[in-house]
């Protein structure tokens, strides 16, 4: 299997890379970071305009070359929670409707899952929603909302923000550029057809997402190995850059070995995704436990060499840090993902 990216592929990434520079430089994540939203609009209007949201009709492959670009530049738009999440939730269901407005940048959506939903039938045929969801990227400002039950048969709903019930708090959280709410329902009513999906579509809908995830922490890790090899040129210590010292070379070593292992699982997985692979719960327990780890000791060690002036506020290694530290737990923890990578194993071996 080749994981290569074409020539286009090539083109698509530099040409997001370009993009991303251009509307999301430090200076401009950090006045986002800032503002009530959290995201920035002006931005996600230019991505709109460039199709960005519609790239998962295209294919994960290139889907996830973006996103990688977006994990670099930490960037405030809600390309994850819209399509890395909602859209792909909508697909996964069969929601084309749903799922092409959103691809059209036409609604801001996400995906509520963290917590608990339970489902109650009500009278013709409509469903009444109880429960929280906490940790909900961009649930602030989402127009409309995919809601994960815990019921077998009707485990995704489609919600819009302003149904009656429906409640949304933003909550201050470790990594700013990432904001976060708590959704909370209270006996929400909805239609019949507000529900696009079942418990195996809410799975298949994360373990995409987790490829996702992937994908934009790699894009992190490889920023920070950059960042702190940058400074290991420069910084002077005893008349001689840091970067010379033993030391520092087995840290920025350990850090490319993580980054390029990270490459190859990343881009793995998106394949699988892109062709529906029988193997795409694997890869993606796989792609997620192994990137957003070497994202946090990436980060870690990117913090560890800038020293003293990488704790500043002024710096943007901290906040790399932060968005690894919080990606470690976002759609579960990587022990969760060895858990089921075991499991598998263990089912392949007994089948066998």
């Amino acid at each position: 299997m080749n994981f290569a990216l074409t020539s286009e592929q090539v083109e698509l990434k530099k040409s997001a890379r370009r993009v991303l520079a251009a509307t999301c430089s430090s200076a401009q994540v950090r006045a986002a970071m800032e503002s009530e939203p959290g995201s920035d609009d002006a931005a996600w209007r230019t991505v709109r305009e460039l199709g960005w949201p519609g790239l998962l009709g295209l294919g994960w492959v290139e889907l996830a070359a973006v996103v990688e670009e977006t994990g670099r530049a930490l960037a405030p738009i809600p390309l994850f929670s819209s399509v890395c999440l909602a859209a792909n939730a909508l697909r996964a269901g069969g929601d084309e409707s749903r799922a092409s407005a959103v691809e059209a940048g036409e609604v801001r959506a996400t995906l509520a899952f963290a917590g608990r939903v339970d489902v109650a039938r009500h009278l013709g045929g409509s469903f009444v929603l109880a429960g929280e969801h906490p940790c909900v990227v961009d649930g602030h400002t989402a127009d409309l909302l995919v809601v994960a039950a815990s019921h077998p048969e009707h485990a995704l709903f489609a919600i819009d923000a302003g149904a009656a019930g429906l409640a949304r708090r933003r909550e201050p959280t470790l990594d700013p550029t990432r904001p976060m709410a708590t959704v909370t329902l209270r006996d929400v009513v909805v239609p019949a057809s507000a529900c696009v999906g079942d418990a195996a579509a809410a799975r298949r809908a994360l373990d995409r997402a987790g490829i996702a995830l992937a994908a934009e922490s790699l894009g992190g890790a490889e920023r920070c190995l950059e960042m702190a090899t940058e400074y290991a040129k420069t910084r002077v210590q005893f008349d001689r850059p840091i970067g010379s010292f033993q030391a520092i070379k087995h840290k920025l070593a350990d850090m490319l070995v993580a980054v390029e292992t990270a490459r190859s699982a990343a881009a793995w997985a998106a394949t699988v995704a892109s062709s529906d692979g029988e193997e795409l719960a694997t890869a993606a327990s796989l792609a997620k436990a192994y990137c957003t780890e070497a994202f946090f000791r990436c980060a870690a060690e990117s913090l560890q060499i800038h020293g003293g002036i990488g704790f500043t506020w002024e710096h943007d290694a901290h906040l790399f840090l932060k968005r690894a530290r919080t990606s470690l737990g976002l759609l579960g923890p990587p022990a969760a993902d060895r858990e089921r990578l075991a499991a598998r194993l263990l089912d392949s071996v007994d089948r066998t």
